[in-house]
This record gives structure tokens, C-alpha cells and sequence, in this order.
């Protein structure tokens, strides 16, 4: 039997190694790290988180929690690992980003099917079943590549990470620990404002000097869900109080009422010593970062182990040049994963992985490809990512309860309406796989 070749080492990327190799196929993994760092990456291992620890929600009344649940099912290694790294973060499953890559890159090292190359990859060769998962970062002669095999216009976004502060260095007088409307445990540090706190970071905020972008291009266009925080607030003055400094549920102990605005602080590894600021993605000067960010209650002295950066993401038109397996229409035995095809967000990315793995090594040993109903999330975002979305006006997309199709009735209470949705999913992946 052929080999199979991915391109790229993140979470599509070994998702999809993963699946193929425990189907028997033969794999050849290319991670171009620790040869060439993209401008995001630091840590040389498989699987390195930039954007934030978290993986979203993990209850079934959360679309990515269900997203999450229907990939246990189907063997995600990536999922498999977020569950033995996980840290506190309330109802979210966030990981150790740290033991979590070593973990999945330790997994995938040991598989016998699976061979680790690290090296470049500057063409693709149609005629070898390849699946290309060389992220959103994908620049240089690969992404002159991928323009000319795709013969599609290319849609571009800019996304950022947020800082990450020592511990030791918040004020913890001035901060408290509480999770919304007391929902799981107290994992999160809450940084209260009152007003004129809130108005003075405000203004420092919107005024403050950001970095010079490093493309070509004038107006980004920023996806929603990493929306640089001074992007954001630069909308009006109550944005963040109704986003991610929302107040609500979140009563400080000293005085029983809800502050005015909170910033959260949600725990980055499982020591404990690290936290991340929740929606505070940016992309500030560091200095200014420091500046503005030090007059958040508690943080006067914090110590910033990582600064926010902003980063050119890429994705191609995937409804003009994908099938509902993540195959190329053109191209049968070339895969696309990860979030070059419009998948938004961790989760989102590794499933679409785990997708082209699995549908790929099916291809190889001459099996019917997969391709998963619309009642479950995972079918759901796969065919909105290649054929579902409205052509010309393709955008990125999350997990989100709003594109599964289901027959659930007319249920008042949101969270009984969505626990309905997930079980109807749930019941209709398990048909699918024949479960």
C-alpha cells in the first residue's frame, strides 16, 4: 500500500496521523519545526497551542462541548490528550499546553505506523494521497502551492494571542477567584472595575499604539472570535462590558454586587503558575501592552510571561475546491485539513483532521468514504466547510448549534433545547459508525 503524507505537525495534522495510522496506513508526518519557527511558535514539540489553552466548553449544552464528546467517540487522539493534561478552567476543557504537546507528540513518536520528518515541504505532488495541514500560517513556495492546485481566490484574516502572567505577580487583595452564576469550581481570577477604572483602561486602551502589521495589507479583515481586544472596545465605549468583561454572575465576595466591568484570568498550565487573560487577545506595542494592561485592578506589578501578537491567518475557498470528506474535488487523492480550510478554532481544526485522516486511509484500502450526517456537529461543520456555505461569501466557522440540522421540538429553556440537540447527535453519530 501507498504512504500517505501530511503536511503540517498541529492539530489537524497529527489528528490525521493518528487516524490513517490506526487504520494500517503508513504515515510520513512533515513538521518543518524545529528547522524553521513560524512567527507564532515557540515550543519544537507536535501540537503547540498559540491562541490560548482552552478548548472551549465541555458540557453537552455547548456546541464544541458536543463537538468534543462526538470526537471520543471516534478515537481523537488530540481529545484523548486535552482530557489527561486538562487544568481548572470551570465548564471549559482547558489543558497544560506544554505537557499537552509533549503528550501528543510522545504518542505520535511511538505509533509504528507513523514517521516524524522534519522538514520543509515546498510543492504538492497530486498524484500521492496527501492530506496538507500547514495551518493558517502557511507562506512561501507551499502556499504558492497550494494557490495553483487550488485555482481558487485565497480569503485572508488576521487572528491574535492573548498575554499570559506569572501568578505570583497578580495583586490577589484586589482580585477574587469565582466561576459565572457559580457554575463548576471557583477556577477563574476575576479583576473587578468600577467605573471610573474602567473608563481610565478604556480610553487607555483605544488610544494606545499598535504594532505595525507585517503584510500587505491595509484593512485586515479579523475573524470574530480572536477580535484583537482594542479592535473590539474601539466600538464603543460598553463593548467589553457586554463581551468579555461582562460583570454578569460574577459578584465580588467584599461587597455581595457585581462590579462594574471584570477582567478573568483563566489558568495556563497545571501548576497553576501561569494565567491567561480571557478575550485579551491584541496587538498592542509590548510596551503599551504592559502599560495599559498593568491598570487592571491586581495587576499593577503583574509579571507578562508572554505578550499578546496578531498573525496573518490564510484559508482557502474550500466550497469551490473540497468535497464534504475534506478531499479535493479536482484532486481525489489530495486532503485538506485544519484551519487553511475555514474551520475556526482548536477543536474545529483537529476534527476536520481526524475527518481527512480517517477518509483518506478509507481511500488507500478502497473502502466507501465517510461523510457524517448533518444532525451531528462534526457532519454539521464538514459540510458547511465544503459545500454547505452560501459560494462567494465563504467565512470561517466554529462549532455552533446553529448549523445542525436536528427535529428537536419547541423547548423554552436553551440549555434543555441544546442537552436535546446533543443527544439526538450523539444518537445519530453511533448509527453512522455503525455503533
Amino acid at each position: 500500500m501507498a504512504e500517505l503524507k501530511i503536511i503540517g505537525g498541529g492539530l489537524a495534522g497529527c489528528e490525521a496521523a493518528w487516524q490513517a495510522a490506526q487504520r494500517g496506513v503508513k504515515v510520513k508526518l512533515y513538521e518543518m519545526k524545529p528547522v524553521q519557527f513560524s512567527p507564532a511558535h515557540t515550543n519544537p514539540d507536535l501540537c503547540e497551542l498559540v491562541c490560548s489553552n482552552s478548548l472551549k466548553g465541555a458540557g453537552l449544552d455547548n456546541a464544541c462541548g458536543l463537538l468534543k464528546e462526538e470526537m471520543r467517540r471516534m478515537g481523537s487522539l488530540v481529545i484523548a490528550c486535552a482530557d489527561e493534561t486538562s487544568v481548572p478552567a470551570g465548564g471549559a476543557l482547558a489543558v497544560d499546553r506544554d505537557k499537552f504537546a509533549a503528550l501528543v507528540t510522545k504518542r505520535i513518536r511511538e505509533h509504528e505506523n507513523i514517521e516524524i520528518i522534519n522538514e520543509l515541504v515546498g510543492d504538492i505532488n497530486p498524484d500521492e494521497y496527501t492530506i496538507v495541514a500547514s495551518g493558517p500560517l502557511t507562506h512561501g513556495s507551499l502556499c504558492d502551492a497550494i494557490a495553483r492546485l487550488t485555482g481558487a481566490e485565497y480569503l485572508s484574516f488576521y487572528d491574535a494571542a492573548a498575554p499570559v502572567i506569572e501568578t505570583e505577580s497578580i495583586d490577589f487583595d484586589k482580585v477574587y477567584k469565582s466561576a459565572r452564576y457559580g457554575k463548576g469550581t471557583a477556577d477563574y481570577i476575576n479583576c473587578p472595575m468600577d467605573k471610573d477604572e474602567y473608563t481610565a483602561f478604556y480610553e487607555a486602551l483605544i488610544n494606545a499604539e499598535r504594532a505595525p502589521l507585517h503584510e500587505d495589507i491595509d484593512k485586515p479583515n479579523v475573524f470574530e472570535g480572536c477580535m484583537p481586544v482594542e479592535i473590539m472596545a474601539s466600538r464603543g465605549v460598553d463593548t467589553l462590558r457586554f463581551g468579555p468583561l461582562k460583570p454578569k454572575g460574577l459578584p465580588d465576595p467584599k461587597t455581595g454586587r457585581e462590579p462594574y466591568a471584570v477582567v478573568q484570568l483563566r489558568q495556563d498550565n497545571t501548576e497553576g503558575t501561569m494565567f491567561n487573560m480571557v478575550g485579551f487577545q491584541t496587538n498592542l506595542k509590548f510596551g503599551e501592552q504592559k502599560r495599559v494592561f498593568s491598570m487592571i485592578p491586581g495587576l499593577e506589578n503583574a509579571n507578562f510571561l508572554r505578550l499578546g501578537v496578531m498573525h496573518h491567518n490564510t484559508y482557502i475557498n474550500s466550497p469551490e475546491v473540497l468535497k464534504a470528506t475534506f478531499g479535493m474535488i479536482n484532486y481525489p487523492k489530495v486532503y485538506f485539513a485544519g484551519q487553511i480550510t475555514g474551520v475556526e478554532g482548536y477543536v474545529e481544526s483537529a476534527v476536520s483532521g481526524l475527518m481527512a485522516g480517517m477518509n483518506a486511509a478509507k481511500a488507500m484500502k478502497g473502502e466507501e468514504e465517510l461523510v457524517l450526517p448533518t444532525s451531528t456537529v462534526t457532519g454539521a461543520l464538514s459540510n458547511y466547510i465544503t459545500v454547505g456555505a452560501v459560494k462567494g461569501r465563504f467565512q470561517p466557522m466554529n462549532a455552533n448549534f446553529g448549523i445542525i440540522e436536528h427535529h428537536v421540538g419547541r423547548i423554552k429553556n436553551k440549555k434543555e433545547r441544546y442537552l436535546a440537540i446533543a443527544e439526538e447527535a450523539l444518537q445519530s453519530l453511533g448509527e453512522a459508525l455503525g455503533n
